[in-house]
């Protein structure tokens, strides 16, 4: 299948695995790219700029193709030299970047000195705008479905898809509620040119999380994430879980992040990755979690996405326009 997304970045589908923190690893984003999407490895789950250098260097080790490095700017509470971690990035050879949260305008005249496409991950339309007008060579537009932070308007992928796209020049990649062969085919006919998964490559053999975890967002439905964080602007979708279901209970209560920073803390998050215990700290998922039912290699997710999305588009929607 070829869209724009796959000739820009030269990959075999138009299926990204977007950066995740504490997820987004050499050895994920490398079977993610093996197994023709575009893989992303997260730059601030390495505490150095150092780290980052090796991490890449490995990455590039277990795979020839394309993959990304995901950065991150201005949503940790720790201080951190982001101008560091762009050097690694344009000195390593990469070539794709995907950025999310603040404006990538500060990075963009050293990542095009070095040749690197920037996809910039944002929530809403204005913001994908500006990007657009700073010289982003695509964006993609979280819903409101998406794990960790969807914004404050609360729109969801259906309407915020064809938005984007109406409005855009550059590709448009759907984020937020996508986990199979419906989602890429819907996707498309919204007008967007590929589909941005995170926790649907949270539930694979490759990732870095403990089996547990991923057989508890197997058996979850739809309506078990919350979200946290709305008294502070910071709305972020979790598990539903006894940590998100404290937080809630105490914004309720008026209380502040400080109140709160402990329970949701990355030192608590890397237990429950690592153990297993869901109520250990606070896990990071999106409504589609819903649609997952089994645990597969990278390979097999996409082998039977793409699978699934073509006999939809060329076999039960061509069927119905069928005059025959």
């Amino acid at each position: 299948m070829k869209t724009r997304l796959t000739e820009l970045l030269g990959i075999e589908t138009p299926i990204i695995c977007g950066g995740m923190m504490r997820v987004g690893t050499a050895e994920l984003a490398a079977a993610a790219s093996n197994a023709g999407a575009l893989g992303v490895m997260t730059a601030l789950t390495l505490p150095t700029p150092e780290l980052l250098r090796q991490e890449i260097e490995k990455c590039q080790s277990l795979t020839d193709k394309p993959f990304a490095v995901n950065l991150t700017v201005g949503v940790v509470a720790t201080e951190i030299n982001y101008d560091d971690y762009v050097d690694v990035i344009c000195q390593s050879g990469v070539k794709i970047v995907e950025t999310a949260g603040r404006s990538p305008e500060p990075f963009m005249e050293a990542f095009n000195a070095h040749g690197i496409k920037v996809i910039h991950k944002c929530v809403a339309v204005r913001h994908a705008l500006k990007a657009e007008r700073v010289g982003v060579a695509a964006v993609s537009i979280d819903g409101f479905e998406c794990a960790g932070h969807p914004g404050e308007e609360d729109v969801t992928c259906l309407v915020l898809i064809p938005a984007a796209v109406q409005r855009l020049k550059i590709p448009v990649v759907a984020s937020g509620g996508f986990a199979d062969g419906r989602g890429l085919a819907a996707a498309l006919a919204l007008g967007a040119e590929g589909i941005n998964m995170g926790t649907r490559f949270m539930v694979t053999q490759e990732a870095p999380i403990h089996h547990d975890i991923k057989q508890r967002i197997v058996e979850m439905d739809e309506t078990q994430t919350s979200l946290i964080f709305r008294s502070f602007r910071n709305t972020a979708r979790v598990y539903t879980n006894s940590v998100a279901k404290k937080v809630v209970e105490i914004e309720k209560a008026g209380g502040d992040f400080g109140q709160v920073h402990a329970l949701v803390s990355g030192k608590n998050q890397d237990i429950a990755w690592t153990t297993g215990d869901i109520d250990a700290g606070m896990v990071t998922v999106g409504m589609c979690g819903g649609l997952i039912k089994d645990i597969p290699t990278c390979a097999e997710l996409v082998d039977n996405i793409m699978t699934d999305a073509n006999q939809i588009i060329t076999g039960r929607l061509a069927a119905m326009t069928s005059t025959a």
